[in-house]
């Protein structure tokens, strides 16, 4: 076997196996008091079992490296592999690893179960061909790579959460004889789900007849989302400045930007690094600040619920993003126009002349048939339906300036 290194930036992960007709590989016993079994659909989490000094007993031959080079212990354990002072490895049990970019990372062991797993016969909800199939494997680990969107995943929208879940099963051979049928195979099965939100992550392994209820494990994380500043500018006769402003856009080394008061200023939010055409980006609000802190004050509105701030004598403008504008996943950018402006002093009410920060808060939707994630502007917005995501992150451009030039105005 070629060696294979799972490099992973990793937020949170958790492991839990099902097994029928076999026990677990560590030579420790654990007694769990009886619960009431949990349905899958509604999936809970398992402590972790005892017995780790076993689970890291891997001959040198069969270790599979886990984590990025350098790894210390600490950082071993937090994604749930074994360290022997030099080196991270995939320990004897099922582990399963979401990464940033949407993937799932499933390495199993033969030696999970007594007896031991079929490597040969494990398969996903979409079968074990093509991106279900192994990427490397040796005689004691599979690993398996693959989009969140792939292998018959189901996704779902929970809490503000967009959930992947999928299920890994062992089969096994069945003898048949006259009087009877028989198997001396291990029966294994294991559903795992990926959480993704604005700000965080999590993994999650589901015994479908768990016995323990603690909560999910959750840290910062990947569903990253990008605010940033339009700079296209019209140089031929009969150009369409609003046509071209998202052609081009302000790098980090531009910022602090320089405005005039009305003239446009050309924002997009847009979530980086997704492939999954089902989610849609929604926009709760957008309001900006005279400083970087989101939460500081004074504020303006620019958009309540999605829709333009009613009390704004020049409306924020929504700018439509569709099939037409280029992109893979135009579901996953939204796009709007404001008029420069700069805030007022509240007592002498003279204009303050300081930066400007654009601030919105971010989620992520999944449609149905009586929600379509897209805001109702036209009149006053309907209550979300069951399954509307909640705020999930806060994105914020870089300064503007206000400047009193003497350049022409925009109105």
């Amino acid at each position: 076997m070629t060696t294979t290194r799972i490099s992973l930036a990793l937020v949170g992960l958790f492991l839990v196996f099902n097994y029928v007709s076999s026990t677990p590989a560590s030579s420790q016993a654990v007694k769990m008091p009886p619960q009431a079994p949990q349905l899958p659909g509604k999936p809970t989490m398992q402590p972790q079992i005892p017995g780790q000094v076993a689970k890291c007993q891997v001959q040198d031959y069969e270790r599979v490296p886990c984590g990025e080079p350098g790894i210390n212990g600490d950082q071993c354990t937090t994604i749930n592999c074994c360290f022997d002072g030099q080196q991270c490895y995939y320990g004897k049990m099922v582990t399963v690893q979401c990464t940033l970019d949407g993937q799932f990372v499933l390495v199993v062991a033969r030696d999970t179960t007594v007896p031991r797993i079929s490597l040969e016969s494990i398969s996903m909800l979409g079968g074990n061909s093509g991106p279900c199939s192994p990427v490397d494997s040796n005689t004691a680990f599979a690993i398996y790579q693959f989009p969140v969107t792939a292998c018959g995943t189901t996704m779902m929208v929970q809490g503000g959460y967009v959930v992947y879940e999928n299920r890994m099963l062992s089969s096994y051979e069945v003898g048949v004889g006259p009087r009877g049928a028989i198997t001396r195979d291990t029966h294994y099965e294991l559903y795992f789900q990926c959480k993704y939100s604005g700000v965080s992550l999590a993994t999650l392994a589901i015994d479908p007849s768990a016995n323990a209820d603690p909560p999910s494990i959750v840290a910062s994380g990947p569903l990253q989302v990008e605010l940033r500043l339009g700079n296209g500018h019209c140089v031929a006769k009969g150009c369409v400045e609003d046509e071209v402003a998202y052609t081009s856009y302000y790098s980090a080394s531009d910022y602090p930007v320089t405005k005039v008061l009305r003239e446009p200023v050309y924002v997009e939010v847009h979530i980086v690094g997704r492939t999954d055409p089902n989610i849609v980006l929604v926009l709760g609000g957008c309001w900006a600040t005279a400083s970087p802190n989101p939460y500081s004050l004074p504020q303006w509105d620019l958009l309540v619920n999605g829709c333009p701030y009613k009390d704004d004598r020049y409306l924020t403008k929504l700018m439509p993003v569709n099939g037409m504008s280029g992109f893979a996943y135009p579901t996953h950018y939204r796009r709007f126009l404001l008029k420069m402006f700069t805030f007022v002093d509240p007592g002498s009410m003279a204009p303050m002349h300081e930066m400007l920060y654009i601030h919105c808060s971010t989620a992520v939707c999944l449609p149905t048939a009586q929600d379509s994630c897209e805001p109702t502007c036209a009149r006053r917005r309907r209550a979300a339906a069951e399954g509307s995501p909640h705020t999930s992150g806060i994105v914020s451009s870089g300064g503007v300036i206000f400047t009193q030039s003497t350049a022409p105005q925009f109105v």
